[in-house]
């Protein structure tokens, strides 16, 4: 089962949506909902402060992508991926536990309260942090496992 939908005219081309199998959804759904869960056992376990730079966002989203740097690197220089892995772990478990959403709406309650210095501090830091949290990731996994930049298929 698949799905999909044509889109409308747009000057003169019919746009279409790709089908989506309906095992790569459920794929997605579960790994989500793993990844909202371990997000929300994160919040829990050290709350935001109001006022204060909200520290246990910023580990969830630079941790988040240490994982995806590092999973890359697996799922294409590493092993060959069942094809489900990608959407389970990297779409699913990942984008369910990074927050970039509440990234933003954190940012706007620290402006605010007037903490106008940790909010662009915040609001920098977090871009900056990562994205070299992705390359960190990336690298880590070549040194681990050895591989280089070509990849498995040596291109």
């Amino acid at each position: 089962m698949t799905f999909g939908a044509a889109g409308g005219q747009h000057m003169g081309r019919q746009a279409r949506t790709p089908a989506v199998e309906s095992t790569v959804l459920l794929v997605i759904s579960v790994g989500g909902g793993l990844g909202a869960l371990l997000r929300y056992a994160v919040g829990v376990h050290w709350p935001v402060r109001a006022g204060q730079v909200p520290w246990s966002t910023f580990a969830v989203n630079v941790v988040g992508c240490f994982a995806i740097g590092i999973l890359m690197i697996l799922i294409t220089e590493v092993w060959v991926a069942h094809r489900l892995l990608r959407p389970f772990l990297g779409v699913g478990v990942l984008g369910g536990f990074t927050t970039f959403s509440t990234y933003c709406l954190e940012i706007r309650r620290l402006l605010e309260s007037g903490a106008m210095v940790e909010a662009l501090g915040y609001l920098g830091g977090t871009v900056v942090a990562a994205l070299a949290a992705v390359v960190l990731g990336m690298v880590a996994a070549r040194l681990v496992f050895g591989t280089t930049r070509r990849g498995r298929h040596g291109g």
